[in-house]
């Protein structure tokens, strides 16, 4: 077994149990607990875990956020995957929105150059990437920029997004399942969120598999409020069957 594939095995079982124990995951996978340790080690950097006495703890359990640089060296092969085929749903003209997040980010990046398209998002880093661009016109959501995700927030993002109404909104989270629908650990970017769904037209989800099942502090959709999910191929059947039951579409990049 690769290295990789151990350290998502590890993480995936952390969110199933709530904890995982060294000695209890070096006799499972046939490894020193030194190996285990070095994978709990790379899975807190990538802030998937927090290392606690003799076992590593899932952050998303705890209510912990990971920093944006943190989130960003998570599943890059995956998110970009996602990114890309979430270009299938741009319109050929109008307004689409951009929420703050690393998979969103990417999307930034792949943006055509032939289409005329207004962007709205509340990501510094988004805006950045796109102010230059001369076949978009970019605007910002202003408002109180939380350094953990470097999104802005609160009432003069909240009073601007009131008056919009969009054609797509791609919107990130950071647990999605049919019992809670779409969550965020902060009550302040689910204000945010719960906003871009209501002024949007239509409703993208990008999110990696290892959201799917997960549920935060503070829900800000339901699944019928969003057209299409776009994850990865890591998403096991038996947690995408429900999602469609509910009839959203779900497409794995």
């Amino acid at each position: 077994m690769y290295a990789e594939e151990r350290q998502q095995r590890i993480a995936e079982r952390a969110r199933e149990h709530g904890r995982v124990e060294v000695a209890t995951l070096a006799e499972e996978l046939d490894v020193t607990p030194e190996t285990i340790r070095r994978d709990l080690t790379r899975l807190e950097r990538l802030g998937q875990l927090k290392r606690v006495h003799g076992g590593a703890i899932p952050l998303d359990r705890l209510g912990f956020e990971p920093a944006v640089a943190d989130r960003d060296m998570a599943m890059t092969g995956e998110k970009e995957r996602i990114a890309k085929a979430a270009l299938a749903e741009l319109p050929e003209a109008g307004a689409v929105l951009l929420d703050a997040g690393t998979t969103t980010s990417r999307l930034a990046n792949l943006l055509p150059v032939d289409r005329e398209l207004t962007v709205v998002t509340n990501a510094l880093d988004i805006a950045s990437t796109l102010a230059g661009r001369g076949n978009l016109s970019v605007l910002m959501i202003g408002g109180r920029v939380r350094g953990r995700t470097m999104a802005a927030v609160d009432t003069w993002a909240e009073a601007m997004l009131a008056d919009l109404y969009l054609d797509v909104a791609f919107v990130a989270t950071n647990g999605v399942s049919v019992e809670r629908g779409l969550t965020t650990p902060d009550p302040t970017e689910a204000a945010i969120k719960r906003l871009m769904v209501q002024a949007s037209r239509r409703v993208v989800l990008l999110a990696d598999h290892t959201k799917v099942g997960n549920d935060h502090l503070v829900r800000f959709a339901t699944l019928d409020q969003v057209d299409t999910l776009i994850t990865d191929t890591g998403l096991d059947e038996d947690l995408r069957a429900p999602l469609e039951s509910t009839g959203l579409r779900v497409v794995a990049a």
